[in-house]
């Protein structure tokens, strides 16, 4: 036993995952206020944007979301018109998700948003801190997924 207190406001992880949902919390209401959607479904439109085609399994492995939380918002966005299911060649059991015009148009009016909320967080430290910050989580993510050599 060392002899360290656990003290949970000082515990790396909680304040990640505090930090995390603290963030995505602020850009939710944004873009909840601004564009109408939830953040499950920028991140499906974003996903798709930047793949141009993708299957909700993707998705999920991806960004760790949940199968019910792509499948709704993919669902949504689905009725809505901003992104269309495709046959997928390779696997008839599931489908490609791409965009719409409409959802083509919806990305590009968001992007710019989410980089300027991004950019008024991280404004305050350095090019080179931001460096470091986005270089230890990739580190966490591969030690966590157990890819670290």
């Amino acid at each position: 036993m060392t002899g360290k207190t656990l003290h949970l406001d000082d515990f790396i992880p909680y304040r990640l995952s505090f930090t995390a949902a603290l963030l995505s919390d602020s850009i939710a209401q944004s873009y909840e206020r601004l564009f109408g959607i939830s953040i499950a479904e920028w991140r499906v439109i974003a996903w798709v944007a930047e793949r141009g085609t993708i299957t909700q399994q993707q998705i999920c492995a991806q960004s760790r979301m949940d199968k019910v939380t792509v499948s709704r918002a993919a669902i949504a966005l689905t009725e809505r018109g901003i992104v269309q299911r495709l046959p997928h060649a390779q696997d008839r059991r599931s489908h490609l998700l791409a965009l719409t015009e409409e959802g083509q148009r919806l990305h590009d009016a968001i992007a710019p948003k989410a980089l300027e909320l991004e950019g008024r967080v991280f404004s305050h430290f350095s090019a080179e801190e931001v460096e470091t910050f986005v270089a230890m989580l990739r580190r966490i993510d591969a030690i966590v997924l157990g890819d670290a050599g």
